[in-house]
C-alpha cells in the first residue's frame, strides 16, 4: 500500500482485521461536536427560544468521503465502528441519522481531532467577517458629502476611522449572529455555504473572535472618536442584538429594524464629524422579499424558516418596498427643495436631475428582486452591478455640478 492511499484512509477512518473506526471528531466532522454544543447552547442562554436548543445533526457538515467509506465498507461485509470521546444523546442521534455504523466506541487516547492550528484560512475568516458588507457603511460619509467637506482631510480621515470601528463592531455581530443560527442557515440554498455553517472555521475561534471584534471596535471608537459615536455605536449593537434574537422572526418589526440599522450608519457619521443630519433611504423590505420569493420557489410553502411571513405575503411585501423606496425619491426632492440646500449650492436646480436617477435604480432593483435576480443585500448588490455603479456616478456628477 502506497503512502497516498495510506493517508486517505488514515483520513477517513483506520481499517483493524474487519472493522473499521471512523473519529467523530477531526475525521466525521472537522472540527467535531464540542463546538455544536456550545452554540446550542449559547442559543438557548440568548433566549432566542424558550425551549432548550439541541444540535440538529441532520444537517451537520459531515465529511463527505469519510461517510462514503463507511458505507461502502459496510455493504462489503465489514463491520464499523463510530469513536467518539463523549457519548450522549448529539452522538446517538448522529448515529441514528447516518445509519452507517454498528456500535459507538469510546475514541481513547488516539482520537486525531482537528489540530490546534486549524483556525481556517484568512479567505474563509474574510467571509465570516462579510467584509464585503461593510460597503453599507459609506453611508456614514453621508453627511460629509451633503455638508460639502469631502475635500477636509481631517473630517475626512475621521469618517473613515468611524467606518473601520462600525465595521469591525457589524463584523462582531454577523459572527455572533452565524453561530447562532447555524441550523437555520445550514438549510438555507446560499447561507449552508457561510463558514461557521459549512464547518470550514471552528465555531469555537468565532465564540473567541465575536467579543474581540467588539472590543477593538470601542477601543477604537472611545480612544479617536466624539463620545456620541460611540453612543450611536453602542445603540446599532443592541438594535442588531435584538434584531438578531428576536425582531427578525417579527413580521413588520424586521423590516423596520433593518430600515433604522441603516440610518444609524448615517447618525454614526453625524456623530463622528460633529455634522447636521440631512436625510436617508431604506431597501429593507427588497431583502425581505427576495427570501421569501426563495422559499416559495424551492416548494417550501407557509412560514419561511427564521421569519415571521408567509410565502403568500410576496404581493404586499412587494407592494409596501415599492411605495417605500418611492417615498424616498419624496423625500430626496424636499431635501432638494429646504432653504438650507439651497444655500449650499451655486445651482440647486441641477440637483433635481438626480430624483430620476433614484427614481430608475429604485425601480431597477425591485424588477430584478420580483424576479428573483436579488440574492443578497440590496446595498451589496449594488456595489457589484454596474449599471447601479453607473446610476451612483451619475448621482454623484449631479451633486457636483450643482456645486
Amino acid at each position: 500500500m502506497d503512502s497516498t492511499t495510506t493517508s486517505a484512509q488514515a483520513s477517513t477512518g483506520a481499517v483493524s482485521g474487519n472493522v473499521l473506526t471512523v473519529h467523530l471528531d477531526g475525521q466525521l466532522l472537522r472540527h467535531g461536536l464540542k463546538g455544536e454544543r456550545a452554540a446550542a447552547s449559547l442559543k438557548t442562554l440568548s433566549f432566542i427560544t424558550r425551549q432548550p436548543t439541541h444540535v440538529d445533526v441532520t444537517v451537520l457538515p459531515y465529511d463527505e468521503a469519510t461517510l462514503a467509506r463507511a458505507r461502502a465498507f459496510r455493504s462489503a461485509g465489514g463491520r464499523t465502528e463510530l469513536a467518539v470521546a463523549f457519548n450522549d444523546d448529539t452522538v446517538k442521534q448522529v448515529a441514528r441519522h447516518l445509519a452507517c455504523f454498528d456500535d459507538i466506541v469510546p475514541a481513547g487516547s488516539g482520537t486525531p481531532g482537528s489540530p490546534p492550528s486549524d483556525r481556517g484560512s484568512v479567505r474563509e475568516w474574510l467571509k465570516a467577517l462579510r467584509i464585503h458588507q461593510w460597503v453599507k457603511n459609506a453611508l456614514i460619509f453621508m453627511p460629509l458629502l451633503a455638508a460639502h467637506q469631502l475635500h477636509n482631510p481631517a473630517m475626512f480621515i475621521q469618517a473613515l476611522v468611524a467606518v473601520i470601528a462600525f465595521g469591525l463592531c457589524a463584523s462582531s455581530v454577523y459572527v455572533l449572529n452565524d453561530i447562532l443560527d447555524l441550523a437555520d442557515d445550514r438549510h438555507h440554498r446560499q447561507k449552508r455555504f457561510r463558514p461557521f455553517a459549512a464547518g470550514t472555521l471552528p465555531i469555537g475561534a468565532g465564540l473567541v473572535a465575536f467579543p474581540l471584534l467588539l472590543t477593538l471596535s470601542f477601543m477604537i471608537a472611545l480612544s479617536t472618536l466624539p463620545p456620541l459615536f460611540s453612543a450611536v455605536l453602542a445603540a446599532y449593537y443592541t438594535l442588531t442584538l435584538t434584531y438578531s434574537m428576536v425582531l427578525k422572526r417579527i413580521m413588520a418589526l424586521d423590516v423596520i429594524a433593518l430600515a433604522m440599522l441603516y440610518t444609524l450608519r448615517i447618525f454614526a457619521g453625524v456623530a463622528a464629524l460633529s455634522l447636521t443630519l440631512t436625510f436617508w433611504l431604506s431597501l429593507a423590505l427588497a431583502k425581505r422579499f427576495a427570501e421569501v420569493r426563495d422559499a416559495l420557489e424551492r416548494g417550501r410553502p407557509g412560514k419561511t424558516r427564521g421569519r415571521d411571513y408567509e410565502t403568500t405575503d410576496l404581493e404586499m411585501i412587494s407592494s409596501l418596498g415599492a411605495a417605500s423606496g418611492y417615498q424616498a425619491v419624496l423625500v430626496l426632492a424636499l431635501y432638494i427643495r429646504e432653504q438650507s440646500t439651497v444655500a449650499l449650492y451655486s445651482n440647486p436646480e441641477v440637483l433635481w436631475l438626480a430624483c430620476p436617477v433614484l427614481l430608475f435604480w429604485i425601480t431597477r432593483v425591485w424588477m430584478l428582486t420580483h424576479r428573483g435576480q436579488m440574492h443578497e443585500d440590496p446595498v451589496v448588490f449594488a456595489a457589484r452591478d454596474w449599471v447601479s455603479q453607473a446610476a451612483g456616478v451619475m448621482f454623484l456628477l449631479t451633486f457636483l455640478a450643482a456645486s
